[in-house]
């Protein structure tokens, strides 16, 4: 695996960019849309603990959280997400090229932000602060400040 964060960073994005362009949105028969999984997140509202979200939404209330997704942005592009798009679950070389995905409980199809904006935060978790722009230029896309906001909170809101 790539050990310095740039290399891994830059491996980071073209390997999920590979998996979104590869894998057919017809031909999936999962889904992962923000719809559903709001539907799903409001089903679960009573399991939802705040105080173990990022220190960025630890403010919010349960209440407060739903509604701040229940009107998901426009679709950007409709792609097969990987569904836990953080930086583990794409295998790398050590020169950083992209070799595999694993962890696809969550595959489907959905806006290719719900993977973007978690593979960006993964990698401040996983390579400190300042890599999240280098992963979207890899993957070849403009940081999305909106979107990336809304599918992170969504990301801490489960499945």
């Amino acid at each position: 695996m790539a050990r310095l964060p740039e290399v891994a960073v830059a491996g980071l994005g073209r390997g999920l960019r590979a998996l979104h362009d590869a894998l057919p949105v017809a031909g999936c028969p999962f889904t992962w849309s923000a719809d559903e999984r709001v539907a799903d997140a409001r089903r679960r509202a009573h399991e939802l603990d705040p105080s173990a979200w990022h220190p960025d939404h630890r403010h919010l209330t349960v209440p407060d959280a739903l509604a701040a997704v229940a009107d998901p942005p426009p679709v950007d592009r409709l792609v097969v997400c990987q569904g836990d798009a953080c930086a583990p679950n794409t295998v790398l070389a050590d020169d950083g090229t992209p070799v595999g995905h694993v962890d696809l409980g969550a595959l489907g199809v959905a806006d290719r932000w719900a993977d973007l904006a978690v593979a960006s935060w993964s990698t401040v978790w996983n390579y400190g602060a300042g890599h999240e722009d280098a992963l979207l230029a890899a993957y070849g896309v403009a940081p999305d400040p909106a979107r990336t906001t809304y599918y992170r909170l969504l990301w801490e809101l489960g499945p």
